[in-house]
């Protein structure tokens, strides 16, 4: 909704706190017997799973509660019914993701074909607004627009049949490694060393906890010591080295650094805990994987995050702009940016955010603040072809910010360190900011940019305060003859966070030579308080007749 030419602005709001907790540690010094026992392992669970997911496709949205039994069921004949239950489970979570990025991929196709049938609609070279893109610049463009619509709608067809007939497209192991079996020398890999990272890949070891079983897993065991303990399904239970069908792999014991407290109150405690062990074919190392549930916590009212003020914080495509701001909404201190590069593999892009909100909370805490105000990102519509055209490296530089592991990984780091989370409305921001704050607070001993102006933005939108500054009024107009009169609008009115309405005429007591004459011969627009040291002069010829 568009109120006088702004579009009306969301509420901010604290984000719900982390409801999950996962740690990792490395399984080393595991003797040769041990890794045959995982692998062996792995590789028959995972043929499970990838059986039972064959048949979880075929059913689609016909399956229900006595299919499902009858698969888990199946599955108890060849392992145990613990391990049935963790590869029925993931089964189901493999498909209804599936079916949410087959619903996403529908929305976005939707997207496009809409733009992109509006383009076409318009005469070649007519101009684009704010809100529309315009038409296409010649009629090559028209020509090639033209066939990408009909490639849309093709695609669009066949995703809306997929849809309605409940098909997926699920690759166990991932698209792209499949992919990558074709272009092994573009990825600097032997067949034999794709083959090897496929088959771990496609590996299941994994369970759920269950609370009030010794430890909180009966399938995957690590006790208080560290010790590790897999309960071996049927067709294995030859290579068990202790009793009850189990094998403990006895040279390795693990210990969380992180976490590692937590994890063990509730290993004694005999509360769930859910393990995984995977293999890294890069390192040839393997790792386990500890995760729970937290309870539900209680999101802190706004006003309470907003008491001791917040760190307003504009996300860019290489570092984060902080800023301090007073619950009144005044910059404390200086500027502080804290830089990251997303350059690189996954885990290193990981790392560097990961670094980057270390130090920003370790910094916000420092302040005292009580929250960090964040923009409510989401660029899933922001990047098509179809919507910013030829303009690549803006599609290119907005995609590389990672929205979605940022808002979870922040949350979920803020709140070990005591703070909250406020998501603001992004819708003009770095535009007011600049325009109202980044030339006032300038100085020669401090540069301000446009993101650091930003950073204020949002740190008054969080707090409830209109993004313009209070603008001093004339020293002869400061008595409270006339009461102190500031730019400020009030907090419900439309459009208060806009800029200021010119108005015409002199604003101060130098008057030009003939500006009596042009007020009284000009008719007013509008009805104006008229001031007491400006007398209204009347022409004499006006009054004659």
């Amino acid at each position: 909704m568009v109120v006088g030419g702004v579009r009306e602005l969301a509420a901010p709001f604290v984000a719900p706190g982390p409801s999950g907790v996962a740690v990792r540690d490395r399984l080393k010094h595991l003797a040769p017997q041990d890794e045959h026992v995982l692998r062996a392992v792995g590789a028959h669970q995972g043929a499970l799973a990838s059986r039972d997911l064959k048949i979880r496709c075929a059913d689609g949205p016909n399956h229900n509660a006595e299919s499902w039994a009858a698969r888990k069921r199946e599955l108890t004949k060849e392992s145990s019914s613990r391990i049935a239950g963790a590869i029925t489970k993931a089964t189901h979570d493999q498909w209804a993701l599936a079916r949410r990025c087959l619903a996403a991929h529908i929305r976005s196709l939707d997207a496009g074909i809409k733009t992109l049938r509006h383009r076409l609609s318009l005469p070649v070279g007519a101009k684009g607004t704010k809100r529309a893109p315009g038409g296409c610049r010649s009629r090559s463009e028209w020509f090639h627009k033209s066939r990408r619509l009909k490639a849309l709608e093709a695609r669009h067809a066949a995703a809306v049949a997929d849809w309605q007939a409940g098909r997926v497209r699920v690759v166990r192991g991932g698209k792209r490694l499949f992919n990558t079996r074709h272009h092994l020398a573009e990825a600097q890999l032997t067949e034999g060393e794709w083959r090897q990272r496929w088959e771990a890949e496609r590996w299941f070891l994994a369970a759920d906890g269950e609370s009030g079983k010794r430890y909180g897993n009966e399938t995957i065991r690590v006790t208080p010591d560290g010790k590790v303990s897999i309960k071996l399904p049927a067709p294995l239970a030859h290579l068990a080295n202790t009793k009850h069908g189990r094998y403990t792999l006895t040279p390795t014991t693990v210990a969380f650094a992180h976490r590692g407290v937590e994890w063990a109150d509730r290993v004694e405690a005999n509360r769930a805990v859910a393990y995984r062990i995977h293999y890294d074919t890069t390192r040839g190392r393997w790792y386990l994987t500890a995760s729970w549930q937290r309870p539900t916590v209680q999101t802190i009212p706004l006003e309470t995050a907003r008491a001791k003020g917040v760190i307003g914080v504009d996300t860019n495509a290489d570092h984060f702009a902080a800023y301090h701001l007073d619950p009144h909404g005044n910059p404390v201190g200086e500027p502080h940016r804290f830089a990251y590069d997303l350059t690189g593999t996954a885990t290193h892009r990981d790392a560097q955010l990961r670094h980057a909100l270390t130090r920003l909370l370790h910094w916000a805490t420092q302040t005292g603040a009580g929250a960090i105000a964040i923009e409510d990102l989401d660029f899933s519509a922001e990047k098509t072809r179809e919507k910013h055209g030829r303009r690549k490296r803006f599609r290119q530089l907005i995609s590389g910010i990672p929205t979605g592991k940022l808002k979870a990984r922040l949350v979920s780091m803020a709140a070990e360190h005591g703070l909250a989370i406020i998501a603001v409305d992004p819708a003009y921001t770095s535009m007011w900011g600049s325009q109202h704050w980044q030339k006032p607070l300038t100085t020669p001993h401090r540069k301000m940019s446009r993101h650091d102006a930003a950073g204020i933005a949002i740190g008054r939108r969080a707090l409830g305060h209109p993004i313009r500054r209070r603008t001093v009024p004339p020293r002869a107009h400061q008595s409270d003859a006339h009461g102190h009169r500031t730019a400020q609008a009030d907090r419900h009115a439309p459009g208060r966070e806009g800029p200021r309405p010119r108005i015409p005429g002199p604003r101060t007591r130098s008057v030009p030579p003939d500006a009596a004459r042009t007020r009284a011969t000009r008719t007013p627009k509008t009805v104006r308080d008229v001031r007491s040291d400006q007398a209204w002069v009347q022409d004499s010829l006006l009054l004659t007749e």
